[in-house]
């Protein structure tokens, strides 16, 4: 049974952790808003963790989930496949393709440098 405390540690944790996706993009000069009570509620009709605005600042931004794990649990066989590559495309039976990629990569498609 989760306890109300370690229900607000998780979302600190969580605010932390998009918090830190936002600045990274801004790093890059790439506009990131949170969004507010992320997947708490539908805000602009999602229930995403993060806007960013890789077409631009005035253009629809992107809807991003940002997911963090203490222990990698699902991300280390992610990163094992992945390993020395530039992406990973990741396809399920009559699913469209996934694509996983690292900072770096993701920060030369959309045209910046990390």
């Amino acid at each position: 049974m989760t306890t109300p405390e370690a229900g607000r540690k998780s979302r600190r944790k969580g605010k932390r952790i998009e918090n830190k996706v936002r600045k990274l993009h801004e790093g890059l000069g790439v506009k990131a808003e949170l969004v507010p009570l992320s997947g708490a509620i539908k805000y602009r009709g999602n229930g995403a963790d993060l806007d960013v605005y890789v077409r631009g600042p005035e253009a629809a931004p992107m809807i991003a989930e940002v997911k963090a794990r203490a222990n990698g649990e699902g991300f280390k066989t992610l990163e094992g496949w992945l390993k020395d590559f530039d992406l990973l495309f990741l396809v399920r039976d009559r699913a469209e393709p996934m694509v996983v990629l690292p900072w770096n990569t993701y920060a030369e498609l959309i045209g910046r440098r990390a």
